[in-house]
């Protein structure tokens, strides 16, 4: 054969079967094509977890020689004696608070006022509560005494059994106003002498000011 000259086709029968085109597709309706390009809806939230009880202190009883001495020496001027995480503490009636705490330096060592401070509970009729921590240095042991007193209740001051006091009280009527009866030099510790208010309150904002005092010594309307 010469070797320009094209090889004879195969016949019709011998060629292999040309592929079927794809069927087209059907077309897309205008509501679908909006369906698939809309935005999908944000997944809902998860539930929020319900609110926890508060915790309960879990105290038990206190026992031993000093509860012993105290309920025996003011009887129901102890309203608690008990024991919560190896801490011990007083619950008393506001008049038998320092009458127990001479007790406890004189007849116990507990030589060394560590705190006095307050807390305010303005929806209840004894709204502030005074807590006093003290501590025996021979004894290696620390007492915490709580009371309770109503808005413009005094209480009688610690001063004459810890010197420590003095300042501690001062704070207390400084940020809550609570009075402490017999106290050598009650005024003010933390804020200006003529401010209006006890910042530590709850009912004290916490941006609040007293704008008298700011415009009359500071001589701007606002200390914000």
């Amino acid at each position: 054969m010469d070797e320009n000259q094209k090889p004879p086709s195969a016949p019709a029968e011998d060629r292999p079967a040309a592929k079927e085109a794809a069927p087209p597709a059907p077309p897309v309706s205008a509501d679908a094509s909006a369906a698939e390009t809309a935005p999908k809806p944000a997944p809902k939230p998860a539930p929020k977890p319900a609110a926890k009880a508060p915790a309960v202190m879990e105290a038990t009883p206190w026992e031993g020689e000093i509860p012993a001495a105290a309920r025996e020496a003011f009887g129901e001027g102890i309203l608690r004696a008990a024991t919560y995480r190896e801490q011990d503490f007083f619950e008393t009636g506001p008049e038998t608070l320092v009458p127990l705490l001479t007790l406890l330096r004189d007849a116990f060592d507990y030589d060394y006022l560590v705190e006095e401070t307050a807390v305010d509970y303005p929806k209840d009729e004894k709204r502030f509560e005074l807590v006093y921590i003290v501590y025996s240095f021979s004894g290696n042991h620390r007492i915490r005494l709580k009371t309770r007193v109503a808005e413009n209740e005094e209480i009688a001051s610690a001063v004459p059994v810890y010197a420590a006091a003095n300042w501690m009280e001062r704070e207390i009527y400084d940020m809550f106003g609570v009075r402490f009866r017999g106290h050598p030099d009650l005024r003010r510790i933390l804020m200006p002498d003529e401010w209006q208010g006890h910042p530590l309150r709850k009912d004290y904002g916490i941006i609040q000011q007293d704008q008298r005092w700011v415009r009359e010594n500071l001589g701007i309307e606002s200390g914000q």
